[in-house]
């Protein structure tokens, strides 16, 4: 297929355009619609291209538009001006290729949106794009979009989430007027996921009730069916938990992302606004003669994981545990673990070097060590452990293994 993109330098169309490259340069092989060609049409681009790639694209993504003009005027010319200009240039060439547009939930002029001039020109755009559909037979799909947020969304623009991550990241002020305003929220990711769908005919359809979308097979309009609904202060809330994970500044401690989870979301996001200064930080190395122990990262309740590099011929451990376990993974080195437990001779041998790794659980109520069995060689073992450790309650009894 060989895809128009308009308004491909903004938000949206800079993340559809990179994937859809990925999907035509193979890089993106889970999805099943074929990529030939990707015409990104921006502001800056010459009207000729435009007059080419309507006569040869096989499908539209009208993502062009007019956010914050000086002169409100601006919105139903940028809006509803451009949609005239691609609409015709497709007629002219006879094109009924797919097209969709991207409007706004403020499009309903429902509630606090029924004086928005910007919700005004998105409505009429919408209107054109309908009537388009009923002149030429092309399939039409209109998408309102709630409030986006993601990587490369410009701050102090029309993007809350995008400011506040942006300030937050660079040590700048934000302003928070109303912690209790509700928003409707949709990730980048998930709106490129949908419009890859769209592609292959899969798009989701709905009718509005307000600014409520009702699904419906055969609804008038479409909708992206992933979205989160909070309010601006638990927005606020989570971005500072990520500020604090990633600057370290309470010890490496990790918050909770469930895959999917608005957290999840929040953090990727926040992540791709950090300074250069601020994408690397220091570690506290526990540092003696026999090699280094570092912990990498605490989690709030699945433990913490560390690495320890031990120095040639010594020995570290010799302790047991109650309820603390651990996992040994060797990355680097010849080493070997042993494990007794209490109260028995049996010792258990595990040889493990960083040319085969392999995880040795240390198991609850067995006393256990590793050693580095090279000359000169550091042995580097990333470890795992249930709980994160608790000076005052160490849970950690010395005793050989070997006895």
């Amino acid at each position: 297929m060989k895809i128009l993109v308009t308004g491909a330098k903004g938000f949206v169309g800079r993340n559809l355009c990179a994937q859809l490259r990925n999907i035509r340069d193979g890089k993106a092989r889970c999805y099943e619609v074929p990529v030939e060609e990707v015409y990104e049409y921006d502001i800056d681009s010459d009207t000729a291209d435009l007059e080419r790639w309507c006569a040869e694209a096989d499908f539209v993504f009208n993502l062009a538009g007019v956010n914050r003009p000086q002169d409100p005027k601006e919105f139903m010319e940028g809006n509803f001006g451009f949609a005239s200009t691609l609409l015709n240039t497709l007629k002219r060439h006879k094109n009924n290729c797919p097209v969709m547009v991207s409007s706004s939930i403020q499009a309903t002029l429902a509630g606090r949106f029924g004086t928005s001039e910007y919700g005004k020109s998105k409505k009429a755009g919408e209107e054109l794009m309908f009537e388009y559909g009923k002149e030429t037979g092309a399939k039409v799909l209109v998408y309102r979009f709630p409030n986006l947020f993601g990587k490369w969304c410009r701050p102090n623009y029309n993007s809350a989430i995008a400011t506040f991550c942006h300030n937050i990241a660079h040590d700048l002020p934000i302003q928070v007027n109303d912690r209790s305003v509700e928003m409707e929220l949709l990730y980048i990711d998930d709106l490129v996921e949908e419009m890859i769908g769209a592609l292959g005919g899969k798009e989701h359809r709905c009718e509005f009730e307000g600014v409520e979308t009702l699904p419906t097979p055969d609804g008038r309009y479409c909708y992206v069916p992933v979205t989160h609904k909070t309010t601006l202060g638990e927005i606020v809330d989570i971005i500072n938990d990520c500020a604090d994970a990633a600057s370290n500044k309470d010890g490496i401690n990790m918050v909770e992302l469930p895959q999917g989870s608005l957290r999840y979301k929040l953090m990727t996001t926040y992540l791709s606004y950090l300074p250069r200064e601020k994408a690397i930080y220091d570690l506290k190395m526990n540092v003696d003669a026999r090699g280094s122990f570092t912990e990498l990262m605490h989690t709030l309740h699945c433990g913490q994981v560390s690495i320890n590099i031990s120095k040639p011929g010594i020995t570290k451990g010799e302790h047991w545990h109650h309820s603390k376990w651990e996992t040994f993974i060797v990355v680097s080195g010849h080493g070997l673990i042993q494990l007794r437990k209490e109260g028995s001779e049996e010792i258990w041998n595990y040889e493990v070097s960083g040319e085969k790794i392999q995880a040795v659980q240390m198991l609850p109520g067995y006393t256990h060590n590793i050693i580095n069995l090279s000359d000169t060689e550091d042995l580097v073992t990333v470890m795992y452990c249930n709980e994160i450790f608790n000076p005052s309650r160490p849970d950690t009894y010395f005793d050989p293994v070997n006895k």
